[in-house]
This record gives C-alpha cells, structure tokens and sequence, in this order.
C-alpha cells in the first residue's frame, strides 16, 4: 500500500485500550480507497466505521480520519458507538482546521512530529 498511515498520540492511546489491530486501521483506509465511505465532513475528514474484532461494525468504533487521497492518512479521534453516536458541528470544523495544518507538513516537519511522538506510522501487522 502507498497511502502511508499515521495516528496521533491520543488515538494510539485509543487503539490499545480497545485492541485495535494495526490490519484493522488498514482496512478502514482500503475501504475509503474503494469508495465506502461511512461520513465525508468535507475539506479531508473522514468518519469511518472500523469493526470490534469478531463482531460487526454497526456496534464497532468509529474513527475520524483526515485523509489525503493517494498520498495519507492520519487518524486522529475515535470512539465507540455505545460511548457516543456523533460528533458536533463545532468539532467538525476543528478537524477541519487541523486537517489543513496536517496537510500542510512537510516531510521533514512530520519527521520531527514522529520524533516527539506526536504522530506514528501505523505498519500493517498482518491480524484482522
């Protein structure tokens, strides 16, 4: 896969505290590449579905991606649909704003980003 995959340090915390799979984020992403988009809020942010292992995605997690086609994807909020079933309008606009600024880095100044653990790239561990 070219897209590389990035997650914020706060999703990272999410991820392990749900036993989120590295193959799962990636699944999430070839979904999006195929067109099967749960939620387009416009300018890059994405909400997709990503299924609780062994079980659907309609009780499963929902995460918001800002997402650059062919070239990113950072995962930056997620959360359950028992826990909440959306996110406000004020929030959209904030990832909104964010995804111009993620967009925006240059390699070198997402190199630095990684390097403080702000973001790290997800490799693909091979388990659904």
């Amino acid at each position: 896969m070219s897209m590389k995959l990035f997650i914020n340090k706060w999703f990272a915390k999410f991820v392990r505290k749900e036993g989120i799979s590295n193959a799962q984020l990636h699944q999430a992403i070839r979904e999006i590449e195929k067109g099967h988009i749960d939620a387009d809020y416009g300018g890059g942010v994405i909400k997709q579905r990503i299924s609780r292992t062994n079980q659907g995605k309609s009780g499963g997690y929902r995460s918001i991606i800002l997402y650059l086609q062919g070239s990113r994807a950072f995962f930056v909020y997620g959360f359950s649909k028992s826990e909440r079933d959306n996110i406000r309008e004020l929030e959209k606009r904030d990832f909104k704003e964010l995804a111009k600024i993620t967009f925006a880095l240059s390699e070198t100044d997402l190199m630095k980003l990684i390097e403080i653990g702000a973001y790290q790239e997800v490799q693909c561990d091979g388990k659904d």
